[in-house]
This record gives C-alpha cells, sequence and structure tokens, in this order.
C-alpha cells in the first residue's frame, strides 16, 4: 500500500487497484448492480395453483378410498392374540371376554361369538365373565348366540368366574348347559344376584318444590308409564306398580328356567331354585354349596379342564383371546373412530336410551348411568 502524507502529517491509505501507472489516483468505479432474478418454481408462474390443484386431489383420492375401504370392510373388527399354550399348535381354546354391564347386544362379545363360530380351528370356549349384569334383552341375546354356537359347532364350554359374575353375567354363564363340572369361580368372586329390578325413581315432590309441573301430553295415561316426575294418586300408583310388577315376574320365570338350563340339579328341586333366586349375592365357597358353580379355580383351571372337555393334548393346544382391533392412522382421523370419539360428548341418544324404562338383570343400585363401553 502507498501512503501520501495529509495535511495534518498522519498518513492516508490509498488502495493500490484505485492508482494508475502514472501515479495518479483512478476515477471511482462505477457503482456494482445487482438483479435479483425472481424463481419461477418448478410448474413457472402458474406453480402455486397447481400445487393447490395437487393437494386437493390427493386429498379427494384419499377420501374415496377410505369411503370405498369403510363400505366393503367388516364393522368393528376384532383381532386374536395367544394367550398360552403351543405357539405352532393349530387347535385352539378360544377365551371369550365378558367384562362390564352387558348393555349392548352387538358389541364386542357378539364379535368374539361371531369370531369362534367362523373358526374350525376352536375346539373348545372359556368364557371369561367380569361383569354385574345388564338389561335383559342384551343378556338373554348373548345367551341366546352363545348357546347356538355351541350346538352349531359340537364345542364345550368352560364358565371362568372373575371378580363379580352376577345376575346377567350369571344368565349368560348358563349357556354351558349340562356339561359337567363347567363352572369356575375364584376364592374372591361373587355371584348369584338371581332376580330383575326395573329402577324407578319418584322426584315429582322435588319438582313442587321448584315449582315445576309435568304436562306431558300422552295418547293413553299408562304411556307415561314409570315417568319419575309425573304425580299419581294413590290409585293410579297401585295401578302402576302391578304392571310393572308384571313384568319383572315374566323376566324373573324366564331366568329361572334358563338357570334349570345350566344347573341340571335344580330341574327337579324347585325349593332350591327358590332360596337362592332372591336377589343375593354369594361369595363362591357360599355359591358352591348352594350348587350355583361347580368348582373353585382361576382362569387357568378353567381352560385345562376345557382341553380336558375336548380330548385335546394340553402340549398341543394354543389358548388364544381377543382384542378390539387397532385402527392405523388414516382410519382414527377419517374413519367411524373419529365420528364417534367426537361426537361421544354431544351424542343426546344415548343419554335418551339410558332414561327409557326397561328391566335388567343387574347387580347395582344405580343401573341407568352405566355404559356399555367395555362389552
Amino acid at each position: 500500500m502507498d501512503t501520501t502524507p495529509t495535511n495534518e502529517g498522519s498518513p492516508q491509505y490509498v488502495r493500490a487497484e484505485a492508482v494508475n501507472q502514472a501515479g495518479q489516483a483512478a476515477p471511482p468505479m462505477p457503482p456494482q448492480k445487482i438483479v435479483l432474478q425472481q424463481p419461477g418454481g418448478l410448474f413457472g408462474r402458474f406453480g402455486k395453483f397447481l400445487w393447490i390443484a395437487l393437494v386437493v386431489s390427493v386429498m379427494v383420492n384419499v377420501g374415496q378410498r377410505i369411503a370405498y375401504e369403510n363400505y366393503f370392510s367388516a364393522a368393528d373388527k376384532i383381532e386374536e392374540k395367544y394367550f398360552s399354550g403351543s405357539r405352532r399348535a393349530s387347535d385352539k381354546v378360544a377365551i371369550i371376554r365378558v367384562e362390564g354391564a352387558i348393555m349392548d347386544p352387538e358389541g364386542f362379545v357378539k364379535r368374539q361369538i361371531d369370531r369362534v363360530d367362523k373358526d374350525p380351528r376352536v375346539r373348545a370356549v372359556v368364557l371369561r365373565v367380569n361383569s354385574p349384569g345388564g338389561t335383559v334383552a342384551a343378556s338373554d341375546f348373548l345367551y341366546h348366540h352363545l348357546r347356538d354356537m355351541l350346538d352349531q359347532r359340537k364345542i364345550p364350554m368352560v364358565v371362568s368366574m372373575g371378580g363379580i359374575c352376577t345376575s346377567g353375567g350369571y344368565y349368560m354363564s348358563m349357556a354351558v348347559g349340562d356339561e359337567k363340572e363347567s363352572i369356575f369361580a375364584e376364592p374372591s368372586t361373587w355371584t348369584g344376584s338371581i332376580g330383575v329390578l326395573i329402577p324407578h325413581y319418584d322426584v315429582s315432590a322435588l319438582l313442587d318444590k321448584w315449582h315445576i309441573q309435568d304436562d306431558s301430553i300422552a295418547s293413553h295415561r299408562l304411556k307415561l308409564l314409570g315417568s319419575p316426575t309425573r304425580k299419581l294418586s294413590k290409585e293410579e300408583r297401585a295401578e302402576q306398580r302391578k304392571i310393572l310388577q308384571a313384568l319383572v315376574d315374566d323376566s324373573f320365570a324366564r331366568f329361572k328356567e334358563v338357570v334349570r338350563t345350566g344347573r341340571p340339579a335344580f330341574r327337579h328341586n324347585e325349593k332350591g331354585l327358590t332360596a337362592v333366586a332372591t336377589g343375593q349375592v354369594f361369595s363362591s365357597n357360599q355359591a358352591l354349596d348352594h350348587g350355583l358353580i361347580d368348582r373353585i379355580g382361576f382362569l387357568e383351571a378353567a381352560v385345562d379342564r376345557a382341553i380336558e372337555l375336548a380330548k385335546l393334548d394340553k402340549e398341543h393346544v394354543r389358548v388364544v383371546k381377543y382384542a378390539r382391533h387397532m385402527p392405523g392412522l388414516i382410519e382414527a382421523l377419517s374413519g367411524r373412530e373419529a365420528r364417534a370419539g367426537f361426537m361421544s360428548g354431544i351424542d343426546l341418544g344415548r343419554l335418551v336410551d339410558m332414561m327409557a324404562p326397561r328391566a335388567y338383570y343387574l347387580c347395582t343400585w344405580l343401573p341407568t348411568a352405566l355404559s356399555n363401553s367395555r362389552p
């Protein structure tokens, strides 16, 4: 670099490229012009609109594919899971699980029954019940389909009771029929509760306190049968109780008949059946003494008994159970599962259904608040 003294005596620096061969300062360079060219994109100037059209087209095609799959796919699929035994065996013992309140006749329990019915490799069934019961209609429906499946397939069934197997749960257990030594209960099981109830609450006095009057209009006074808000005269109350009691008695007679099919000892012992059909809940030891169960043992003992009844080799049997189908990402986001999850919090139909008067094979103090989400 060359230096040129300034008037003040301090050096001044001049860039070398700014000095010509004569030693004189070169004229200043013109400023550079920088031109920024906008990229045209993959599809040129209309690329943004084409990308939007492409995304929309993909979404439409995916939606159509989902609709097609939902139309032709089986509703509410279930999956088979390994439980115990030989992993390579072809002969199977299937565990059908009944858990929670029995409220939905077409729910998970029914799908398990259908799965067993269509599987020729299932040679025996263990009905695992951990339920306080449920509605008369759902309990009887599932009992019927269990009995029908066993009759068609000609395979044995053994019952394994969990913590509680009462009322409708016990009703379903009677599908074992005449099979000997076929009902097992755990040491801590509660069972029995053979009986029927129709829940009814009278809140008319509370409405009077709030100055609210039931002014429902019906085609006949009996159309309002069981209404919790309607104030009844003494005669109307007696008439209503007589009608409801007749419904209970009819369902109760059906319950006792079903017990006779699953407990042959009671067929000619009406006194013994009357003694246990009081709605009372029994411990497993008490139930054994009264003939309501055959043995005290856990699920593994029931499985062994099912293998024995099917005349299978324990070393060459695979024990399986069933689980609800877990949807994939697309199913979860756009299928029925997503819609069900969204609507579950605002399903007024479910609330109305809960309030409808009905009879229960159930052991509880608050039946109408139960959910049928488990079975």
